[in-house]
């Protein structure tokens, strides 16, 4: 399928692995030029030759941490006019209600609420004025059904669900998409690092824990980032104008809801 946006503009943050490079390697096949951003410049560089050569798009990166103001100014500088805005951020630590303060829970909001929020407030008036644009936030399953053991995540991405809920309907008549990506276990990093204390804590290998969570799932399995990827791009595509203000799990049918 054509998604039809070849030549489009697209920053993806947080993409020199995992869910975000996904997404961008997906929205690169599709045609569109690419501004990247990530923490670690050497794996941001490696992830854009590979998606330059693979694709023989545009590649700028911007290494710059996204969730504080200096990073996102790199960005913002960087983006131009951006047709199509990725969120995406490491999420929080996992714990127990009580072992957050709150500094913990300002750092959560910042990094997963309120920096994608001042994305989006950047960038989206721009696609106003073109008469398009389109926004996917990454955030989580635990938005749908909350993750006891990722309380900070689950107080921060929600907050952000609610914030795009009243946002996308209002600036929708002007060629604008907002919506959100919601994840499950997908082979990345965040994987081994929700996978890893598992392990120790019940003296088991890493593999036997994936195992263990994998059987959870319906799908039978963690998600790639090939498929997450795909999904992404035609949210942003031409395809999905219709779109609005929607949460899209992606979790292989873990999140057990019938709405």
């Amino acid at each position: 399928m054509d998604l039809g946006i070849k030549g489009k503009r697209a920053v993806v943050c947080a993409s020199s692995k995992g869910l975000g490079l996904g997404c961008a390697q997906a929205l690169a096949a599709a045609g569109c030029d690419l501004v990247m951003n990530a923490r670690g410049a050497e794996a941001l560089e490696a992830a854009a030759e590979t998606i330059r050569t693979a694709h023989g798009v545009s590649v700028e990166t911007v290494a710059a941490d996204i969730t504080g103001d200096d990073g996102r100014a790199k960005v913002l500088a960087a983006a131009g006019q951006a047709d199509i805005l990725v969120n995406n951020a490491g999420g929080p630590p996992p714990g127990m209600w009580h072992d957050w303060d709150r500094a913990d829970f300002i750092a959560a909001l910042d990094a997963n609420m309120l920096s994608p929020i001042a994305m989006i407030k950047a960038l989206v008036p721009g696609m106003m004025d073109r008469g398009w644009g389109r926004v996917v936030n990454i955030t989580s399953q635990s938005v749908k059904a909350p993750i006891p053991q990722l309380g900070l995540s689950n107080a921060a991405r929600t907050g952000l669900t609610g914030y795009v809920a009243g946002t996308s309907r209002q600036v929708a008549s002007a060629g604008v998409t907002i919506n959100n990506l919601l994840p499950g276990i997908h082979a990345t990093d965040r994987a081994e690092a929700l996978d890893g204390p598992v392990a120790a804590r019940d003296g088991i290998s890493l593999e036997e824990a994936r195992a263990r969570r994998s059987a959870t799932i319906p799908a039978g399995r963690y998600g790639s980032l090939e498929e997450f990827g795909a999904v992404c791009a035609f949210i942003c595509s031409q395809h999905a104008g219709f779109m609005v203000g929607q949460n899209i799990l992606l979790d292989g049918g873990a999140t057990n809801a019938t709405i």
